[in-house]
């Protein structure tokens, strides 16, 4: 007759159920941290693509005959925050190609990647240059410059989108050590290889013939 009161656990069993729940927390936040990371990396780098082709400034120039509006857009001001973007994206996807002080240079790279975007993107939230260029073509006036001048939120749209990248990166600096890297299994590391013998022939089978001659082998040759 079997007993329903479970055996007492041990101070071992105990302890290594101590042991063993500290690595389970671990291995979730770093799961949650690869999640949030690709997430606020991936929206942040699209975000700053998309809101550099929106129009930042915009406003009047005066030409013969009356004003022409004239707007400019987030690379007509500054390619900066773009190329940044474009950088923190293949700083992210590399991050899980390397290992160890590569994996931390990388996401340092993804850091300072955002950190660039949103410092250039606030920069140029007030900048007119761009639109006193455009003047200036518009006029034929070297010296003319832009009139009612305005701004819209697309800068601070691609500062927004840099934060994301700048905290992907911190991310990855921080937990980066414990995440997974790409698979090994299938690179090749220049060591020979050693080729299979070819299965014997028996030339009372003439399918072992047929398919030796299709490897381009001499069936009547003996081994």
């Amino acid at each position: 007759m079997t007993s329903a009161v479970p055996p007492p656990r041990t101070q071992a069993a105990d302890a290594a159920d101590a042991d063993a729940e500290p690595e389970t927390r671990a291995q979730r936040s770093g799961r949650r941290s690869i999640a949030v990371a690709l997430l606020f990396g991936a929206v942040g780098a699209a975000l700053t693509l998309l809101a550099s082709r929106q129009t930042w400034a915009q406003g009047t120039a005066s030409v013969a005959g009356g004003e022409l509006p004239l707007s400019a857009t987030g690379s007509d001001v500054t390619g900066v925050p773009a190329a940044l973007a474009i950088v923190g994206l293949a700083a992210l996807v590399a991050v899980f190609a390397v290992r160890k002080a590569g994996r931390m240079l990388v996401s340092l790279l993804l850091t300072l990647s955002g950190a660039g975007t949103v410092a250039a993107a606030l920069l140029a939230a007030e900048d007119s240059s761009a639109l006193d260029e455009k003047a200036a073509e518009a006029s034929g006036d070297a010296a003319a410059t832009i009139g009612d001048l305005s701004h819209t939120a697309w800068p601070y749209a691609a500062a927004g989108a840099g934060l994301l990248l700048l905290i992907a990166g911190l991310l990855a600096l921080t937990y980066g050590r414990s995440w997974p890297a790409m698979s090994g299994r299938y690179e090749r590391d220049g060591a020979p290889r050693p080729r299979k013998a070819p299965p014997k022939v028996d030339p009372d089978r003439p399918e072992d013939l047929w398919k030796a001659l299709d490897r381009g082998e001499d069936p009547t040759r003996e081994a």
